[in-house]
């Protein structure tokens, strides 16, 4: 048995970890609370968006986007968003399993896959396990900005125009609450029916951005000022970046809850490791007191 000296250090270091992730699990949910009113804040513009190119989609315009066109699939890239730092449990691992299941099918045809990584984990992820990874972007604070994301997405969207890559997913967690956290892959080019498919999880994009087929039961055409070509291509580079953006304020608030969850884990677990230990040391403290005791009364009687 440890001596009793040995026990308080581990009592005290224990303390003092405890002291740190209570802390932590404050300052997360501080934090969690100013997430969730920036993805709260952005998701009408977002769903709005992606109602409005949905049923562009569906018109019969004279201008067809690339983005609209769908090409037979040559080589697939992902965007796959994760947070900076540790300590939030299993949301990275969660997200990276559903990644690497989601990029074995296309392996399993063959296909090439480019990586455009958002986050430190993500970029330490494919760096350890070798994926391709052609643009990143880290560090972007508690608050991102559009203006951080933009530029490692375009080299994507470039790819896409040139023909090097046929599919574009972007992979993130979805904030259901703060107990939940759940990794989306959504398909976000090209635009149209695929995206209804239950292929790589995109039923799950379409639950989560709440667009069914059957709202799609007439098909029309919008008037473009001044022309169709000009009008098409702003919309639907806005429309990639609010769902690139909604995807990563979505991601940081999941980050925040699981951090929350996990340092309150940790506070908890402390608090039982202390007890236990508290235990222990009064039966160290006992047993000395009571070998004391022996040799004081033995002393005693050999005089």
């Amino acid at each position: 048995m440890a001596s009793g000296k040995e026990i308080r250090t581990q009592i005290s270091s224990i303390k003092n970890t405890q002291k740190i992730t209570s802390a932590m699990e404050m300052v997360a949910a501080s934090k969690m609370r100013r997430a969730q009113d920036r993805m709260s804040a952005s998701r009408p513009y977002a769903k709005k968006m992606i109602d409005v190119v949905r049923h562009l989609a569906h018109a019969h315009t004279e201008y067809k986007h690339p983005f609209l066109v769908e090409p037979e699939v040559q080589r697939v890239g992902y965007i796959v968003i994760s947070s900076d730092r540790g300590l939030c449990g299993g949301l990275n691992t969660n997200l990276f399993k559903e990644t690497v299941t989601s990029m074995k099918k296309w392996h399993e045809q063959e296909k090439e896959i480019d990586v455009c990584v958002i986050g430190s984990k993500a970029s330490a992820f494919f760096k350890r396990i070798g994926g391709n990874v052609i643009s990143h972007s880290e560090q972007l604070g508690d608050e991102p900005r559009i203006d951080d994301l933009i530029g490692s997405v375009k080299v994507m969207l470039d790819a896409y125009h040139e023909g090097k890559i046929d599919r574009l997913f972007v992979v993130f967690n979805k904030f259901i609450n703060t107990m939940t956290q759940q990794p989306i892959v959504a398909q976000m080019l090209p635009i149209g029916e695929s995206q209804m498919d239950n292929h790589s999880g995109t039923n799950e994009y379409v639950r989560y951005h709440e667009v069914s087929a059957g709202h799609m039961k007439y098909h029309w055409d919008y008037l473009y000022e001044p022309d169709a070509e000009g009008v098409i291509d702003a919309l639907l580079m806005r429309y990639i970046e609010s769902l690139v953006y909604q995807s990563v304020v979505e991601n940081a608030a999941c980050e925040q809850g699981a951090r929350m969850v996990a340092m309150k884990s940790a506070t908890d677990n402390a608090a039982d490791m202390i007890d236990d230990l508290q235990l222990v040391y009064n039966k160290a403290r006992q047993a000395a007191i009571t070998q004391e005791l022996s040799e004081i009364v033995a002393g005693a009687a050999a005089v």
